[in-house]
């Protein structure tokens, strides 16, 4: 099942935010307001889901491979993004 749902998340990354955040505590307590999940909602979901993960995982200092983890997530983000973008011309 946990498989399942990174492909999920991987694919469709906004519907699993709100999967998340409707179904589990998985934003809980993470952010002070609504500003920054609402931006990574929008602009970043999959490094919102990524590094919110790796936070809950890890309360220290983040280690090399996480933050290989979070470079890819916003890589496949903003190839997402200017993918569309560089597919229309």
């Amino acid at each position: 099942m946990p498989c399942l749902f990174a492909l999920l998340a991987v694919a469709f990354p906004r519907i699993a935010i709100v999967l998340l955040w409707l179904f589990t505590n998985f934003f809980t307590g993470m952010y002070n307001g609504i500003i920054i999940p609402l931006l990574g909602f929008v602009f970043l979901p999959l490094t919102l889901i990524a590094y919110t993960y790796i936070h809950r995982m890890h309360a220290g200092g983040l280690t090399a491979g996480e933050l290989v983890v979070l470079f890819i997530a916003v890589i496949i983000d903003l190839g997402l993004v200017s993918g569309g973008a560089w597919g229309r011309r």
